[in-house]
């Protein structure tokens, strides 16, 4: 085995609030020990963490503050999230899509995980503006399929917006898209902790005649900075089945059709 890379800032400060998210505190001694660094590495973290109103400091460590609707996790910190639930809620969307049409994905890990299931579908035109889903449906060299990259400026969730990604998806019209969120909830609507993807994603769903969106059901509730979408926009929602009875009852109020996708783990045997 060889060594391992050094965790980026950027990185470590994601780690950092996840942790926060789990535990709601934590100790910079025991921050240290997780990341393999300094105690004043781990400071330096707290203090860029706090600039930008995302945790409290306090004495020892720190604490997250209540619902930071610009926290933006990378992908790195979202992909090791709900796996069973997106990888069924990918399945169950890549049923939709159909063999020689013309289909948009945003950037997301549920639509990275959905991306690996269009592997198998010939003939596909794929829009997207993340440069992972770029470059994993490139990587099929069967030359089955058309792959455009938006362009734009990358966030921390490596979503490529801004201008030149708007003017690009502007400028295409696709039959379906894909798209994920931040959060989902009946009064917010569709919503992003970064404002220049809330207005890329409203470009994308103005391209497309049907609108899915791939959600779990942790994103319930969530509000981020921006809304993008209400959820009468949406003409399918692919979501899990733990999604709370109350919820799929407002969602069914206003979505066209919901798919609750069925995952394999142990943990959903009791399910009739």
């Amino acid at each position: 085995m060889g060594h391992e890379k050094p965790i980026l800032a950027r990185q470590r400060q994601e780690l950092i609030l996840e942790r926060l998210r789990t535990d709601r505190a934590a100790r910079v001694h025991d921050l240290t020990v997780m990341l393999q660094v300094s105690d004043m590495t781990v400071r330096r973290d707290l203090d860029v963490l706090a600039g930008q109103g995302l945790i409290e400091k306090v004495h020892g460590g720190a604490t997250l503050r209540d619902n930071p609707t610009s926290d933006e996790p990378s992908f790195e910190v979202k992909s090791s999230r709900e796996l069973s639930e997106k990888a069924a809620i990918a399945q169950a969307a890549a049923a939709l899509a159909k063999p020689g049409s013309a289909i948009a994905l945003s950037a997301g890990t549920t639509t990275w995980s959905l991306a690996n299931h269009l592997l198998a579908i010939p003939d596909l035109t794929v829009v997207t503006n993340s440069m992972r889903i770029a470059d994993l449906l490139s990587s099929d060299t069967t030359g089955r399929r058309t792959v455009v990259l938006t362009g734009g400026v990358r966030t921390p969730s490596d979503a490529l917006v801004g201008p030149v990604a708007e003017r690009a998806i502007r400028s295409l019209h696709v039959d379906m898209l894909f798209i994920g969120c931040h959060g989902m909830d009946a009064d917010a609507g569709l919503t992003t902790p970064n404002l220049a993807e809330s207005e890329t994603n409203r470009q994308f769903i103005h391209s497309a005649h049907k609108v899915v969106v791939v959600a779990d059901h942790t994103k319930w509730g969530v509000v981020g900075l921006s809304s993008f979408a209400e959820l009468r926009d949406v003409d399918v929602l692919v979501t899990d089945t733990d999604l709370d009875p109350i919820a799929q009852a407002a969602v069914r109020d206003a979505v066209g059709q919901v798919i609750l996708a069925e995952d394999s783990e142990p943990k959903r045997a009791w399910r009739a």
